[in-house]
């Protein structure tokens, strides 16, 4: 910081004399601090809201502040810095104040300071005071915001390092409430159902990517978690659109953007943050397995690659087929399961099926239907067809164990 630069030293003020001056100011200093305070609850509406706490915090501040005015006016100029002005309360102040408000206190604090001026000092002083406290106000608010840019880079590295470890939790299955309050420290609401997408990072971005995937994510409604595990972007997604699978797949298609090349795998949806283990296990398995279906759309759910993560050795893929698909199926009656093997046997024809079965081949297309209501997969689409045949596969061998 270079030398007064309210006129010409030379001619307005020699050091000695700022010296002089500086004494007569410092006299003053406890007047113009109660001064500031009362001007402050006056002319700042949000300054009531402030507790005890946080007030005697805005008193060292404000005395921070007409001290180094003091220090100034000496032209101690060397070891003045306006930041330090800040220094005299805890970096906690700055998430409770914000940069805007912290200036509009050093505002009201130096208007205070120019009217104290015209009471207390003579002429003389008032005209080198004056425009000295002008020179002053901008150093000191270009000092707060250095202040507040450092604060919001340490809190930025800080929840990088805080989110990382919560949805580390999350795909650990260690989901407790000291981790879900940890989550709502970071802005997650807990309001509405969860789900889990997971994908590749991009190449080039690491935690750089994270506002932007939340600036995404807010456009849509939605609460975000998201973490870099070595190659992979977890994605953990809450709120009110997220209503059932199909909507979470919609969810991720618009933020797909943000993934590196390959598959994105969305896991189930689930009813809360503490559930999140559920999705986030189906979405890895289904990543992992995605690579033996390369021929599948780019984002698909986890039950979109039951098959692969059966066969890839996911138990709980397994279970869900057998429970889901094969015993409803044969505790259906109605021939259904017999009907799905002899369709599936007949390379899906109805005609081929209904002859060996001895029934009309409306018969036939009336269980396909009822096979489709019953377990979710139509035996008519190749696809699905896969999935029936491995259950049938799976059921009878659990079944003669």
């Amino acid at each position: 910081m270079g030398d007064l630069s309210f006129g010409d030293p030379s001619t307005l003020c020699t050091p000695a004399e700022r010296q002089s001056l500086a004494r007569r100011l410092a006299d003053n200093t406890a007047q113009l601090t109660t001064a500031s305070l009362t001007a402050m609850e006056q002319r700042l509406s949000w300054f009531f809201d402030v507790d005890a706490e946080h007030r005697s915090w805005i008193t060292l501040v404000a005395r921070a502040g007409i001290d180094g005015f003091v220090q100034w006016v000496a032209g101690d100029d060397e070891h003045f810095d306006p930041a330090g002005v800040f220094y005299a309360a805890p970096r906690a102040l700055t998430r409770m104040i914000s940069l805007q408000q912290t200036v509009e206190l050093m505002r009201v604090t130096i208007d205070v300071v120019e009217e104290q001026v015209d009471k207390i000092m003579d002429v003389r002083d008032r005209e080198i005071l004056r425009p000295a406290a002008l020179v002053y106000s901008r150093e000191v608010a270009f000092g707060a915001a250095e202040v507040y840019a450092r604060a919001a880079e340490t809190r930025g590295a800080w929840d990088a390092r805080l989110e990382a470890l919560v949805v580390d939790a999350i795909v650990r299955a260690e989901t407790d409430e000291t981790v879900i309050s940890r989550a709502s420290a970071l802005g997650w609401s807990n309001a509405g159902k969860v789900c889990v997408a997971v994908g590749m990072a991009p190449a080039t971005q690491q935690s750089s990517s994270h506002p932007e995937v939340r600036r995404h994510a807010e456009r849509l409604g939605l609460d975000t978690l998201v973490a870099h595990q070595g190659e992979r972007l977890v994605l953990v997604l809450g709120g009110q659109p997220v209503t059932d699978d199909a909507a979470a797949i919609a969810l991720v298609r618009e933020l797909a953007v943000l993934f590196g090349t390959g598959p994105i795998v969305v896991g189930p949806v689930v009813e809360h943050l503490a559930d999140a283990s559920s999705s986030v296990r189906a979405a890895v398995s289904g990543l992992r397995a995605a690579t033996a279906w390369p021929e599948g759309p780019r984002i698909l759910s986890s039950d979109d690659l039951l098959p692969e993560r059966v066969l890839s050795g996911d138990g709980h893929a397994r279970r869900r087929v057998v429970v889901e698909v094969y015993r409803p199926l044969a505790e259906s009656g109605g021939d259904l399961l017999q009907t799905c093997v002899a369709f599936l046997d007949n390379g899906g024809s109805v005609e081929a099926t209904a002859r060996s079965l001895f029934v009309h081949a409306n018969t036939v297309r009336y269980r396909i239907k009822r096979i489709l209501d019953v377990t979710g997969y139509n035996a008519a689409a190749a696809r699905d067809a896969y999935v029936l045949r491995l259950a049938l596969t799976l059921g009878r061998l659990g079944a003669q164990r």
